[in-house]
């Protein structure tokens, strides 16, 4: 195994890097290979493009004698660039993209072939999916899931395939992918927004979500990645002593990107750029080896769209470049973790950013409405938040180096924090012309010069507010935004719905103005929610306490966290939204405890593996490295040989030690692990494992580190830490 490790070593000093070409205008590549608005202008009818755009813009159903000419102009743009396949593009509950690819040769008899897509197999398709987690929606026997094109996110190309992206669902309805409730929680939030927004502008007819995600990842060589069995199998190191430099003297942040590294970046960037993904930013992170790249904010259906087809692009074009993208939350312990910051805000079709103060009172009232409503929804349901960033993942990166904790707060700055403290102090019912003429001129009309230099300075914090969006910094870098943003959607959507309805009321049964209305709900909405804000860092036992006092849930891991998704509350809150029924909430509950289990199931397999065949057999060979030089001393030196030996003596006891504390967890863990597999309930073998199973990896791990610490460089088998980080 040792020659594995200096051989990938050899491998990677000997590589150079991969030439590419590349584009000096972006803008000549972008959405080359996109079924876009401008493609569709060349391609189809009016008839039909006007069809598809109110589907887009409006959500009008298309027929099928738009959906014959589309599939029509799809093919023939597509067999212009060479594509000889095409796939619905769908995001079943596995976290991965998926697809089955058919040709669009189609024989007609008579020894005659020709090419064909037609509506039928543009609208919808019946894949052989029976295998997908469907947590008993349907039996697995019953592979009748069906995809259906959606129309909002435009067809690509990718190789030489048209891929269509679609929603997934059972033939009973209900949604088997992340894509459906996505939708739903976007309609939700539209219709609850926009009429919030016709108290402000009567011409507001849609309010879109949008979400600008960052994608933090490592880039590890692929030889090295390869040469270490836990890498392979789990995407993350379960072994291994951290080197003496790490990421303490913050040298790789915002740092000279590394040669190889900065092509990888720059190929990827041209494939992104031809997909329509609209990267922008690039840089080193925190830790060595880690990197960032965030795009343009876009409709979060499409944002959410982009982000998954960019973790499949990552990892074909790492290949190209012999490198492996690491994209779990923790693949190395001591060093900062990978996350997926999701900036959202809501945006009317109008144009204006409904997270951003304007140039008037009245928009900086609208601006406080949405900004007051998303706190106190984050508030009502922060255990649900924590549920939709929870993963086996991700719970090694919250609370630990630079991620947010566990607890959901929000972070709003010192001088939003001023801003709604004036706010709290308003009058009961209705105001006096004095109050009114204060609010909007010193409390009002001057949030946007408060928030002129209100930058955000607390990294730990997981849901913030930085300028003109909400960052919720919690998701984890392999996660599907899909998963939160639903969520978020949805109880926004929710808390608007409610405070139109108190609003409504005060006007109309207790005769307040309109403003005065607002700013009495705002009033009753800040004391309610206060206990979500916090400025401080978020790490330590005090912070923990305060938010106990607080009543704020600290659901530390994805079992605990998890148990907020089946709540009546959150049933409730999905049923009303019409984002997901109570079957589609339980599948999604059922499908992600079981992941869980089976994540920490094959990691304890995988480790046992590593300790049971590679630790120990090489802590071995070096002790009898050890005793034969021992013997050698003692022939040497005779009865005196001790006082020679007398390191090696200890060395040896040491090693015999940690092979022995190794032996007996490693069997212990193995048993828990068989009494957990026997458990049948998914709820408490789920538990079993995260109690009972994976508190020995630590364990374990504490004393390989320690061999790895003692026994001869040459013989450790595994690949090293300051190998796997600073090997540019």
């Amino acid at each position: 195994m040792s020659k594995i490790r200096f051989q990938a070593l050899a491998e990677t000093l000997n590589r150079k890097p991969i030439a590419i070409e590349e584009n000096s205008r972006r803008s000549d590549l972008f959405g080359k290979n996109v079924f876009n608005e401008s493609t569709m202008r060349q391609y189809l009818t009016k008839e039909s493009y006007i069809g598809v755009m109110s589907a887009i813009e409006h959500g009008t159903k298309i027929d099928r004698k738009i959906a014959d000419q589309v599939s029509s102009a799809m093919k023939e743009w597509a067999l212009s660039k060479g594509v000889t396949h095409y796939t619905h593009w769908f995001q079943p509950l596995t976290g991965a993209t998926a697809e089955k690819h058919d040709a669009f040769f189609e024989t007609i008899g008579g020894g005659m072939a020709i090419e064909k897509f037609g509506g039928n197999q543009l609208v919808q398709q019946e894949p052989d999916a029976s295998s997908f987690p469907n947590g008993g929606i349907r039996n697995t026997f019953e592979a009748r899931g069906y995809t259906a094109w959606d129309p909002t996110s435009p067809a690509f190309i990718y190789g030489t395939t048209l891929c269509v992206p679609t929603i997934f669902v059972s033939y009973t309805g209900e949604a088997l992918d992340y894509k459906t409730p996505l939708l739903r929680a976007l309609r939700a939030v539209d219709d609850a927004a926009t009429a919030i927004c016709k108290y402000f502008d009567k011409n507001v007819k849609k309010v879109t979500s949008s979400l600008g995600w960052e994608q933090e990842y490592f880039l590890i060589d692929k030889a090295l990645a390869s040469s270490r069995p836990d890498i392979t199998l789990t995407g993350r190191t379960l072994l291994g002593h951290s080197p003496a430099k790490g990421q303490q003297l913050d040298d790789h942040y915002f740092g000279s990107i590394p040669t190889r590294a900065l092509n990888f970046m720059r190929d990827l960037e041209t494939e992104c750029m031809l997909l329509g993904i609209p990267v922008k930013t690039r840089h080193n992170e925190v830790a060595p080896n880690q990197f960032e790249l965030a795009p343009i904010y876009e409709e979060s259906n499409l944002a959410v769209d982009h982000n998954s087809l960019l973790m499949d692009v990552m990892n074909k074009v790492a290949s190209r470049h012999n490198f492996k993208v690491l994209l779990h939350e923790k693949p190395f312990a001591g060093v900062n973790g990978s996350g997926k910051h999701n900036n959202w805000s809501l945006t009317t079709d109008t144009g204006v950013n409904l997270l951003s103060p304007g140039k008037t009172p009245m928009s900086n009232l609208q601006f406080l409405v949405f900004f007051v409503n998303t706190i106190k929804a984050v508030y009502e349901n922060e255990e649900l938040l924590r549920a939709a960033i929870a993963s086996a993942s991700n719970d090694h990166r919250l609370g630990a180096n630079e991620a947010p904790p566990a607890i959901i707060s929000v972070f709003i700055g010192e001088q939003l924090t001023k801003v709604l403290q004036e706010l709290e102090g308003v009058s009961t019912g209705k105001l006096s012309p004095e109050e009114k003429t204060d609010l909007k001129l010193n409390v009002v009309g001057k949030i946007p010069d408060v928030l002129l230099d209100n930058t955000d300075r607390n990294r730990t914090s997981p849901f913030a507010f930085t300028g003109n969006k909400f960052e919720f910094r919690a998701v984890g870098s392999t996660a599907n935004c899909a998963n939160p943003m639903t969520v978020l959607n949805t109880i926004v959507a929710k808390q608007l719905k409610d405070f139109k309805n108190k609003i409504d009321v005060l006007i109309e049964n207790d005769g307040l103005k309109k403003d005065e209305a607002i700013f009495n709900v705002l009033r009753e909405y800040i004391k309610a929610s206060k206990n979500i804000l916090f400025e401080g860092n978020g790490y330590g036992a005090e912070w923990e306490k305060e938010a106990k006092k607080r009543g704020l849930s600290n659901n530390k891991t994805t079992p605990e966290a998890l148990k907020a998704k089946i709540s009546k509350k959150a049933i409730s809150l999905f049923e009303e939204m019409d984002v997901m029924n109570k079957v589609e909430v339980e599948a999604r509950y059922e499908i992600e405890i079981e992941e869980y289990t089976l994540r920490i199931q094959i990691e304890a397999r995988v480790l046992g593996d590593i300790a049971g065949n590679h630790v120990i057999p090489t802590a071995v060979k070096y002790q009898n490295m050890l005793i034969e030089n021992v013997r050698g001393l003692k022939d040497i030196f005779g009865n005196n040989y001790q006082k020679h030996a007398k390191e090696q003596l200890k060395l040896i006891e040491k090693i015999s030690e940690h092979i022995e504390a190794i032996h007996s967890k490693v069997d212990e863990m193995v048993e828990a692990r068989k009494k957990a597999n026997k458990i049948e309930d998914i709820e408490a073998k789920a538990h079993a494992y995260c109690f009972d199973v994976k508190p020995y990896f630590d364990e374990i791990r504490y004393h390989c580190d320690k061999l790895e610490l003692m026994i001869d460089d040459e013989l450790w088998p595994l690949t090293k830490y300051r190998e796997l980080l600073f090997t540019r």
